[in-house]
């Protein structure tokens, strides 16, 4: 799992977006990588009737407010399983607030599109997308938050070039923590 440690948001040679995937599309089951353990474990388990609409990951070599690695939801054709590497194309950004305990912190949601997608191969924006699915989306962030007692409240949809700002900001917060 060093690999995870060393690698870097973005492959130079293709321009791709690194994703890892904690949680694939359908699971009820949220995994997460730990990295004191050098794998992966179970943080959560929606309820009954819920599942990830998309597979879901995390960009490495960043670090976002929430202290986690950014994440990132990704659309492709078929699910991947929890560790699974793979690149990507950004189309785009939700912003949002969650809040929890009275503290609330931006925790945005990256929305990518698998670089072997076949689906969505012509998708460039997340603007691009039909709004009621980016609707639904966001609903689902909404109701798996309130079902662990947090708020998450979308704030803004950005394209491309919001979300690389994003990625950019958290990998410089992911090298000063290295330094210090």
């Amino acid at each position: 799992m060093k690999l995870l440690e060393k690698l870097k948001p973005f492959d130079k040679k293709t321009g791709y977006l690194n994703v890892v995937i904690e949680t694939p599309k359908g699971s009820r089951n949220k995994y997460a990588f730990d990295f004191d353990l050098k794998g992966y474990k179970l943080k959560t388990v929606l309820p009954h009737g819920a599942v990830f609409p998309f597979d879901f990951g995390s960009i490495p070599g960043t670090l976002a407010e929430d202290g986690d690695p950014l994440d990132v939801l990704l659309l492709m054709d078929e699910p991947a399983f929890a560790g699974c590497f793979l690149q990507a194309r950004l189309i785009g950004v939700i912003e949002a607030e969650q809040t929890e305990k009275g503290k609330t912190e931006r925790n945005d949601r990256l929305i990518a599109v698998a670089a072997e997608s076949h689906t969505n191969a012509s998708t460039k924006s997340l603007l691009e997308l039909e709004p009621a699915l980016v609707d639904e989306i966001e609903h689902f962030f909404v109701s798996y938050n309130d079902a662990r007692g947090k708020k998450f409240k979308p704030i803004g949809r950005k394209g491309p070039a919001a979300a690389r700002r994003l990625i950019d900001n958290c990998r410089q917060k992911k090298r000063s923590r290295r330094r210090h």
